[in-house]
């Protein structure tokens, strides 16, 4: 009986979604200009906006390609500049127009917020991705076929699915497919090196554990910073840009540092201080 109440509390614990008031969000994005952020685009210096693939338009990140031609693997991300360990990020996004041209197959209507990541500055100039923790946002392309959304991707990195160590490259989850320019919200539960939750407009879509470095799929890096083994306890937060455009709305933060009460029931109690001797893990 023991046993069957413990495994219902993780998965109690599992589920639970974290939420809040709107007002304890902080806003990443101030709906003005690019303030706070940085931008590194492979084959490019750090804060070389190349066509200014960047850029606030009516409100909006957009991400844009119009000098591109062809988009010639010149991936990009937008980072903001403060690391975060314990915390919840949400994005508001639609895709828009057509994918750029020389992008690749599998690029079309592909985004991503990165996780975990390392710094910008860290990037060497031909790096294609950061060694991080990729939340893959992925449109449908209307054509019936089911295209998962908020699925997980691992350039440079490892994760535990299902209790299991997985080196797969991506996993995806169980969202319904979102087809057209809809507006989509896409929110990250991030318990530093323990527990990473994906959402979709409310929806647990997927759920794993203990990210660490490790694994391929990303070249050009600088040694130092792929250190295989080492957890994922905090890093930095980017959008990325991989060929077809897209738009953010909304990019905001709920910061959750400090240690977790698993007898909470609401976000205010759910961490308490660092230092607070019942911060045990």
């Amino acid at each position: 009986m023991k046993k069957l109440l413990f495994l219902v509390l993780i998965a109690l614990q599992a589920t639970a979604q974290i939420s809040a008031p709107q007002k304890e969000w902080t806003q990443l994005f101030n709906g003005k200009n690019l303030d706070g952020w940085d931008i590194k685009i492979r084959g490019y210096e750090l804060n070389d906006n190349f066509g200014k693939t960047f850029q606030v338009k009516n409100g909006n990140i957009v991400v844009n390609y119009d000098a591109y031609d062809p988009f010639d693997f010149r991936y990009g991300h937008l980072f903001y500049k403060k690391p975060y360990s314990y915390y919840k990020i949400a994005v508001e996004y639609r895709f828009i127009g057509e994918q750029a041209k020389g992008g690749e197959g599998w690029a079309n209507r592909n985004s991503g917020i990165m996780i975990h990541g390392q710094p910008a500055a860290s990037m060497l100039k031909d790096q294609d991705f950061p060694i991080s923790i990729e939340v893959q946002l992925l449109g449908g392309k209307s054509d019936g076929k089911t295209r998962t959304n908020c699925n997980l991707c691992t350039p440079g990195t490892n994760v535990f699915f299902e209790g299991k160590f997985d080196e797969r490259h991506c996993i995806n989850s169980t969202s319904k497919t979102y087809d057209g320019d809809q507006w989509v919200r896409a929110e990250v539960e991030v318990l530093g090196d323990s527990l990473i939750k994906h959402y979709v407009n409310g929806e647990l879509v997927l759920t794993y554990t203990k990210p660490s470095i490790g694994g391929g799929v990303v070249s050009g890096f600088d040694p130092l910073f792929k250190k295989d083994g080492m957890m994922l306890k905090e890093g930095s937060i980017s959008l990325q840009s991989e060929s077809h455009p897209i738009e953010f709305r909304k990019v905001e933060l709920l910061n959750l540092k400090g240690c977790m009460n698993k007898k909470a029931k609401n976000y205010k109690d759910y961490y308490v201080e660092a230092d607070d001797e019942s911060c045990k893990f």
